[in-house]
């Protein structure tokens, strides 16, 4: 899509309801005085999109109340990789600034804008929030922050991004389904290293003993004996102060263990193949002893039977 054949006085509006139909309903405020020239294209691999956007100087708003105004879209995570030109996002009250060659991290959930206050190209890359298998406050903590080609998980994601980017159009839709895939576990890497590289906050002491949890929780997965008598074991602490600790992290230990595992199952099921496992076999791998529990639970959580999550439109939503 680009503005090229666009009368001048409508290319603003061409342009925002461009980018808000390929990615998710934004507001745009050009930077110059002329007629805005912008160019998106956009693909999608199972479900994940990629759009790239080179355009002139402007500002993308998200506001609460477009965010209000379309409810019933799925909450998307999306990373901005920066191309050329510069951008700075602020979210939740921070502020990132990004140069060309770098990366950031925000959450369409919530408010947001990036201004590019000059002409720029970019890579953006949404995916449903829910299939990164992270917790909100971890996304919250992670939102707006920068990384560059030299920076944590940025050597190794940065690359291939851009190349992902780049090729993105001439995969078949069983290679783009695994691509996709990978996406989302380094993007749930990526969050991890983020939340671990900010300062504990002052009035949590027991973050650490949460953190120890959570990636214990992580780490025993498909045992289908992880439950909190375990966890509370192995941490040398009684029941009670475990629940007592996740008070505050708006989840209860349980409740956290079966989102992890339907999490894991989502990124499974979406990687379709020629050896792709049954449903069954999948929930087993990720603790799930009994198949009719696990598709109704799969189904509370997502809408729709493990089966149905299988075909690309069901994967597609957001």
């Amino acid at each position: 899509m680009t503005t090229a054949s666009v009368a001048d006085e409508d290319k603003t509006a061409y342009w925002t309801g461009a980018v808000s139909r390929a990615m998710v309903p934004v507001e745009v405020h050009p930077r110059t005085g002329r007629p805005f020239d912008g160019l998106l294209v956009s693909h999608r691999l199972g479900y994940l999109r990629i759009s790239t956007l080179e355009a002139d100087a402007a500002r993308l708003s998200r506001t609460a109340a477009l965010i209000k105004r379309a409810p019933y879209g799925e909450p998307q995570v999306a990373i901005g990789v920066q191309e050329t030109g510069r951008a700075v996002l602020e979210q939740d009250g921070r502020r990132a600034e990004v140069p060309p060659g770098g990366l950031v991290v925000y959450d369409t959930a919530r408010p947001y804008a990036v201004d590019y206050p000059e002409r720029f190209r970019t890579h953006l890359f949404h995916l449903p929030r829910r299939l990164l298998g992270v917790p909100e406050r971890d996304l919250r903590q992670a939102a707006a922050t920068a990384v560059g080609p030299t920076e944590g998980c940025g050597p190794v994601l940065l690359p291939f991004l851009a190349v992902l980017a780049a090729s993105a159009h001439s995969y078949p839709a069983p290679v783009g389904d695994r691509l996709a895939g990978s996406v989302a576990d380094l993007l749930s890497a990526l969050v991890v290293q983020l939340v671990g590289a900010r300062p504990e906050e002052p009035d949590a002491p027991n973050a650490h003993l949460v953190r120890r949890v959570r990636e214990y929780i992580d780490h025993h997965l498909a045992d289908p004996e992880l439950v909190p008598e375990r966890i509370a074991q192995a941490h040398h602490i009684s029941v009670r102060y475990l629940h007592r600790i996740f008070e505050g992290e708006g989840v209860t230990v349980s409740r956290l263990i079966q989102q992890r595992r339907l999490a894991a199952c989502a990124r499974e099921l979406a990687r379709r193949g020629r050896t792709t496992p049954t449903v069954s076999a999948v929930a087993q791998r990720w603790g799930f002893v009994n198949p009719a529990h696990f598709s109704r639970t799969f189904r509370a959580a997502y809408g729709v039977s493990p089966r149905e999550w299988r075909e690309p439109p069901h994967r597609d939503a957001g």
